[in-house]
């Protein structure tokens, strides 16, 4: 039998990155002192990250504004460009710390991949914003744009009357990806006939494929549902579309994977609808204790204080206008420690009342971890609310602006927060001088975990227009293993 060579550190970083679609550095950290000869593990920047962003609108009203930033100080050379399907490319940018936009119109705006390399991908982030000002899609739109990943939960779609949900799944890569949809409603999942194979679509290179959740279950009128995509062969970014007949449109991103305790941070202060929709993805029952963070601590909401969930079953609870004046996160638990199960979760938000109304999601998130930022804020009056949520114990966070697209200098501010309460932060940091859309960049200085996101309001006729996006820790170091004498044992 051929022996088979040990791989080297380098050799194992690079098959990890193959698989993760992130490059690291491959510089090994130092002995430690005393000796066993083996370097300790470190965390080094990434060297590549990749974005995914969908088709932005169909209607040929529709104005979106790109953004991109990775924050920094500058220093050292990289590239970062998201591109069209034929290349082109659409947001080009240069240093850290400064961001930069550009602009489409009508519904010819194409889904855009991209990489980013060298001093530019750690945390490289983009995000765009879409203003329908008419017509059944109108609304405010906002996504940040997506990794790329196998595994996708979103809670809060629907296949009712009114409603037109579509699930974007955009192939950053050079071979096909072969992506499974599925839908689970209060009675479990929808299958098709018996002996029918389940649906699974094809996403060509660089490009997206739109599906119809109506489609799936077109004898099901689903309220609220589930929807369960992941990739067979290949990878995707994945998000879902929705426009709902008088309240608006916006995007839904996908929930924070299964958790057995979840936050869902940044309902607005005035949201006059709040629904739960939750689901348990295994076949064990959850039981769930509901409570409202708020600016003096967390509250349990009379008479929705508990949730429990059947296993494989979709289920919703209407909290109505909870938050009563004071932007809050929701934080779910399990009721008995003992007996937690993981679920996922998001927010149906409404503000506004009649015909001016507006539909927004707030899906469970990940907490900002060491460094998060979502681009595309404005400096306009009132236009942009920070809300920060310490679920655990008390933290204190750094929060920096960067200057914006137009020029400006950044400016940054800490900010300690109580264990258990949320604040909104009305205006938050912005540039000194210039103009444009910026980022916002949260760091966990101490304490936490700590949830963030930004409600962006662009108001038009009377409409509160508007959309939520929460920070994620944006993955920009990771942990390099200690070297082993048969690292291939990693790739097992």
């Amino acid at each position: 039998m051929k022996q088979r060579a040990p791989l080297t550190l380098a050799a194992v970083t690079a098959a990890l990155a193959a698989a993760t679609g992130l490059a690291f550095l491959t510089a090994p950290a130092a002995t430690p002192a005393g000796g066993t000869g083996r370097a300790a593990a470190a965390r080094m920047p990434v060297e590549r990250s990749v974005l995914v962003c969908p088709a932005p609108s169909s209607s040929d009203i529709a104005e979106t504004t790109y953004t991109s930033l990775t924050p920094g100080k500058g220093g050292g050379s990289g590239t970062a460009r998201l591109a069209d399907k034929d290349g082109k490319a659409v947001l080009d940018l240069k240093e850290p710390g400064k961001a930069v936009a550009a602009t489409a119109s009508g519904a010819e705006a194409p889904a855009l991949t991209g990489a980013a390399e060298g001093a530019l991908a750690p945390g490289w982030t983009a995000q765009q914003t879409t203003k329908v000002s008419a017509g059944h899609a109108r609304g405010l739109l906002g996504l940040a744009c997506t990794a790329p990943g196998t595994d996708f939960w979103f809670p809060g779609v629907s296949t009712a009357k009114g409603r037109q949900d579509y699930v974007h799944l955009t192939n950053p890569d050079d071979t096909v990806a072969e992506v499974a949809v599925k839908l689970h409603g209060p009675d479990g999942l929808l299958k098709d006939k018996p002996g029918t194979p389940d649906p699974v679509y094809d996403v060509a290179p660089r490009s997206t494929t739109k599906v119809s959740l109506a489609q799936l279950a077109p004898d099901s009128q689903l309220a609220d549902a589930t929807a369960h995509v992941t990739a067979r062969s290949g990878r995707v970014g994945a998000s879902v579309h929705v426009a709902e007949d008088g309240t608006g449109a916006d995007w839904l991103p996908a929930s924070a994977g299964p958790a057995d305790t979840l936050v869902l941070p940044g309902i607005p202060a005035d949201a006059t609808s709040v629904r739960l929709v939750a689901f348990a993805p295994g076949e064990d029952d959850a039981d769930l204790t509901v409570k409202l963070s708020g600016p003096t601590g967390p509250i349990s909401p009379a008479g929705k204080e508990r949730l429990h969930l059947k296993g494989g079953m979709t289920e919703t609870l209407d909290l109505g206008d909870v938050t009563r004046g004071e932007a809050g996160s929701l934080l779910l638990a399990p009721a008995d420690p003992k007996k937690a199960v993981p679920v996922v979760a998001a927010l149906r938000v409404v503000r506004g009342t009649a015909a001016k109304q507006e539909l927004g999601f707030v899906p469970a998130s990940t907490p900002v971890g060491e460094r998060a930022t979502v681009a595309d804020n404005r400096a306009d009056d009132k236009a942009t609310v920070l809300t920060l949520t310490a679920s655990g114990a008390d933290a204190k966070v750094r929060v920096t602006a960067s200057p914006g697209t137009g020029g400006g200098q950044g400016t940054a501010t800490e900010i300690t927060l109580k264990g258990g309460t949320t604040r909104a932060v009305t205006p938050p940091p912005a540039p000194s001088g210039g103009k444009g859309p910026y980022a916002l960049t949260v760091e966990t200085l101490s304490g936490g975990p700590v949830h963030a996101a930004r409600t962006l309001t662009l108001p038009h006729d009377g409409i509160p227009m508007f959309t939520v996006q929460a920070f994620g820790d944006d993955r920009s170091t990771v942990s390099v293993p200690e070297a082993a004498e048969d690292p291939s044992i990693l790739l097992r």
